[in-house]
């Protein structure tokens, strides 16, 4: 998505996000495609900027009309343009050449530096991942995601680019498996499976010898599929042995697996995936990395305009310690408030505004 002024906006482009006003009730929702009366309603209720996607309704890129929204688009098309180099890197990886991580990190982390001040965009990336190119981008998003989370948790910013390196890296090993396994429309069998849970190891063995990555950057990509009860593998390793870096790994690439449409499974939205693993994945993974995810990326706090799967749009009245994503909202519309943790047939689609956003 892309955030732009009002007075960039043209007819027919897409909105991204519920146009929110000051009562925090919606002017226009999602997909709303803008035409010369609506850009009169916008004006009319003071609204300064709206986000939209990048492509217009007739299919055609959006071309935003100056600079500053022009500087708004680059985080994403950097990020495409990373996404079709680790296609290249990965195909040179099938045909037997080695990890070059010069070019890796020349690409990656000016993107992950773009990426630290665009909240949104991260929180979007698993729109782009189609079933298709969805290894590509899950690699790089990844790696993005478990920066991010890194940056949160308060390691140097050294160590950051150690675990961005770390999760793009995480899935090089699949460059070593059958294409049919990887293309599969379907699920895996048993036998198949078992050699998926060899991609740790194998990707191990591409990257242990490059000196330009840490220790803890290697046992990622080990380690990215271990667990902390000892249920994950190839090691069946417990929380003890597992090294940090894998924690915040595994910890995004469940997130953007689960929140991104893939050949054999339906995405989620990322809330909806977020209370999955905090109820699934309970001493799985690690509880910090997921509490960064839901309140700092995804921005669940008291204040935030959130979009219902009833349609509704409503404000987080207050979290739940127990079950944090099923707050008490009330509903914009009526003015009724609804405690989610009771309501389980409704939860919270999408979050519209964080009070970060205020």
């Amino acid at each position: 998505m892309v955030r732009v002024k009002r007075s960039q906006l043209r007819e027919g482009c897409v909105l991204a996000e519920d146009v929110i006003g000051k009562t925090k009730r919606p002017i226009m929702t999602k997909n709303t495609i803008i035409t010369t009366p609506l850009l009169q309603v916008l004006e009319k209720f003071l609204v300064e900027e709206v986000e939209i996607e990048p492509f217009l309704a007739n299919g055609e890129p959006f071309s935003p009309g100056d600079s500053a929204a022009a500087e708004d688009q680059r985080p994403l098309s950097l990020y495409l343009e990373t996404v079709r180099q680790y296609k290249t890197w990965f195909q040179s990886w099938r045909s037997g050449l080695p990890v070059d991580i010069n070019e890796i990190r020349e690409a990656v982390i000016p993107l992950f530096e773009h990426m630290t001040g665009c909240k949104r965009e991260l929180l979007a990336l698993h729109h782009y991942a189609t079933k298709e190119e969805y290894l590509y981008h899950h690699a790089v998003s990844v790696g993005l995601l478990a920066g991010f989370l890194a940056m949160e948790l308060g390691y140097s910013r050294g160590e950051c680019h150690q675990v961005v390196l770390a999760g793009v890296l995480s899935d090089c090993g699949t460059a070593k498996m059958s294409k049919q396994i990887l293309t599969k429309p379907s699920a895996l069998t048993e036998v198949e499976f078992h050699e998926v849970k060899q991609h740790p190891i194998l990707g191990y063995r591409m990257v242990q010898k490059i000196t330009a990555l840490s220790h803890g950057a290697k046992i990622a990509v080990l380690q990215h599929h271990e667990r902390n009860d000892g249920s994950g593998y190839p090691l069946k390793l417990k929380a003890k042995k597992i090294h940090p870096y894998s924690q915040l790994v595994a910890t995004a690439d469940v997130y953007h697996a689960m929140t991104s449409e893939r050949l054999y499974r339906r995405k989620q939205p990322p809330l909806r995936a977020i209370e999955t693993m905090l109820r699934q994945q309970a001493g799985r993974l690690s509880a910090d990395a997921v509490a960064v995810l839901l309140n700092r990326l995804v921005g669940l706090q008291t204040g935030a305009v959130v979009k219902l799967s009833n349609g509704e749009t409503a404000e987080v009245m207050s979290i739940q310690p127990d079950e944090p994503t099923r707050p008490v909202v009330k509903a914009a519309r009526t003015g009724r408030l609804l405690l989610l943790s009771t309501q389980h047939d409704i939860y919270i689609e999408e979050v519209l505004r964080a009070p970060m956003d205020e």
